[in-house]
């Protein structure tokens, strides 16, 4: 551990980041399984509004709390409050995982979901959809960097294997270290951004919706509906 900490440098990151994550293009009210009148969802709404404590504070909140709270949440707040196990977490602590570009979220994300199909018996042979989105979300920050350790510490980018990236994780979280740039593992050309304090990131703004459709052992990637942006092959991620 010590020798991969000696060769770590710094960038001072100032830019947006990419986050992909699971969501619909439709939603479904919340309140519609206790009444049919959607008069009712709307009071039940103000209701819930009224008596939750917002994560999130808008400068402008008549007008942008509802949405920006909500964006805030998913963007940024959900894996520090839900924790599981990933790359550089043991599931005892939360991180956010973001990518220098979409194409590179599409690749991890996609790696991800097809497991979770894998799963499931039989699933993966089955024509499948699932809809994401994609927020552009700031980070200012000093990130230590392991792109250049990577090439000599090759645990840090092992395929499955994500013992030794959890130890150097449980360090970073420990010490206090806002996050980590590296290699993306499922996209050669790709960067990942690792968080371990929401306090460096801000404004996030919706970048695009995606549908992933597996068929045939492939993944098609939609970003208009109907329209085919680029195929990946599942079995290769």
């Amino acid at each position: 551990m010590t020798p991969l900490f000696s060769r770590i440098a710094l960038v001072d990151m100032h830019q947006s980041v990419m986050r992909n994550i699971v969501s619909i293009c439709y939603s479904q009210d919340l309140f519609d399984d206790l009444t049919d009148d959607p008069h009712l969802w709307e009071l039940a709404q103000t209701v819930e509004d009224d008596v939750k404590p917002p994560t999130y504070r808008s400068s402008t909140p008549i007008i942008d709390r509802p949405f920006e709270d909500a964006d805030w949440f998913n963007a940024i707040a959900w894996p520090f409050k839900h924790w599981q196990a990933s790359r550089f977490s043991d599931g005892t602590y939360g991180v956010w995982y973001g990518s220098d570009s979409v194409e590179t979220t599409i690749y991890e994300s996609a790696y991800h979901w097809y497991r979770g199909l894998l799963t499931d018996a039989g699933f993966e042979k089955m024509s499948v959809s699932a809809d994401r989105k994609v927020y552009s979300v700031s980070c200012d920050a000093a990130l230590l960097d392991v792109r250049a350790a990577a090439v000599e510490h090759t645990d840090l980018v092992h395929r499955t294997d994500y013992a030794f990236c959890q130890t150097v994780g449980a360090r970073v979280h420990r010490e206090g270290h806002p996050g980590l740039v590296t290699p993306s593992v499922r996209r050669s050309s790709g960067e990942n951004i690792v968080i371990f304090n929401p306090a460096v990131l801000s404004n996030p703004r919706h970048h695009c919706q995606l549908t992933y459709r597996l068929e045939a052992g492939q993944i098609a990637v939609q970003k208009q509906p109907g329209k085919t942006w680029f195929t990946l092959e599942a079995a290769a991620l």
